[in-house]
């Protein structure tokens, strides 16, 4: 009878030490990442950007480097970068999650880019939506590829 609940008590242990999935997949998801976006009107269209974040236990980004790709009036200067990245690996190791990335302008004040996607591997899609003043106001779908 010892034996037996020994041998439960050691199984209970080990089993509780074995859950790393979040933090394995976070780094994984951490790199640089490059964001082509479809879809949108006049100012508020074609939106393509590279990224290098990190991404925590708890899903928070840390973004270490940011840069549009493209002109456009709605976000000249000064922009501000934030985001949760909440991932795990499936069956197969690949590394799933969901995304939530914002671009806060700095120049000209007030506008916003939102992006909501789904990852899977090195790959997010999903939809944007830029909000602020109405030549900046339109929605669409992106893709990002990790590099």
């Amino acid at each position: 009878m010892k034996e037996v609940a020994l041998l439960l008590l050691i199984a209970l242990t080990l089993n509780g030490c074995s859950s790393t999935t979040t933090n394995t997949a976070a780094t994984t998801a951490s790199g640089s990442w490059q964001a082509q976006t479809s879809g949108g009107a006049a100012d508020a269209s074609g939106f393509s950007f590279i990224t290098n974040f990190t991404v925590d236990g708890s899903g928070h980004l840390g973004i270490t480097f940011f840069q549009f790709l493209n002109t456009s009036t709605c976000f000249v200067s000064g922009q501000s970068e934030s985001g949760t990245l909440i991932v795990t690996t499936n069956s197969n190791n690949v590394v799933t999650g969901t995304l939530v990335f914002t671009v806060q302008s700095g120049t000209p004040a007030g506008n916003t880019l939102t992006l909501n996607g789904t990852e899977s591997g090195n790959t997010i899609t999903g939809t944007w939506q830029a909000a602020g003043s109405s030549d900046c106001t339109s929605a669409g779908t992106f893709t990002m590829t990790q590099s």
